[in-house]
């Protein structure tokens, strides 16, 4: 049970400051401000579901991409958690989000803007988001498949669809938490959900470095 509570946390955890729903909130309301309430709600739940679909793909696939290309696992493991901790440790000291949020302009806001993108990508899943999600996949145990391993799949699934209900509710209600948490509480939020995905990032690199010793030593 605890191998399962900790896929669940891992994937929610790693995932939660880079796609940083609260700190996207703003500019999706920006994005937004010429639409209706109920066009808003609507793209709302329709970024949430796109958002899931991409790092439930990058998730599963990720991984067995770059192995097809000649890159084993602890290798993937290794690179990912460097680029996580890297993550972790530029939000932890620069607050914020991920930099391809920036080039978003939103001074247009008198259309409708698309669902997926820039709403979904790459304002809520961009690069870094997907990157992770790669990292978390690769992260599975080695071996056939077997009803622990789903489980643990279903886990991180379920961490995923935590994550999806934060865009929404995020998103949905952008107006008050805007107003409710401020700049300041948005960035102090931001800042300890860093620190802890510096950890995780950390904590893949030594996952990797053990497995890939044991492959050598073997």
């Amino acid at each position: 049970m605890s191998d399962i509570a900790n896929a669940f946390l891992l994937a929610f955890a790693a995932l939660f400051p880079i796609v940083n729903p609260l700190g996207s909130a703003p500019i999706f309301l920006s994005l937004t401000a010429g639409c209706s309430h109920e066009v808003r709600n609507w793209l709302a739940w329709q970024v949430a579901l796109n958002g899931f679909f991409l790092l439930l793909g990058s998730l599963f696939f990720g991984s067995a991409i770059l192995e097809f290309f000649g890159i084993t696992l602890p290798v993937v493991r290794i690179a990912g958690g460097f680029v996580v901790a890297a993550m972790g440790w530029k939000l932890l000291n620069e607050g914020g989000g991920p930099p391809e949020r920036d080039a978003i302009n939103v001074a247009n806001t008198s259309q409708r803007p698309d669902a997926f993108y820039p709403l979904t990508l790459p304002l809520t899943v961009g690069p870094g988001s997907i990157s992770v999600a790669i990292t978390i996949g690769s992260h599975r145990p080695p071996g056939p498949i077997t009803f622990h391993t789903m489980s643990l799949a279903c886990a991180a699934v379920a961490g995923l669809l935590a994550i999806t209900l934060t865009i929404y509710l995020s998103y949905r209600f952008a107006e008050p938490i805007a107003r409710l948490l401020g700049k300041g509480g948005v960035n102090a939020l931001v800042r300890l959900s860093a620190f802890v995905l510096m950890c995780i990032g950390i904590e893949i690199i030594w996952t990797g470095i053990s497995t890939l010793v044991g492959t050598l030593g073997h």
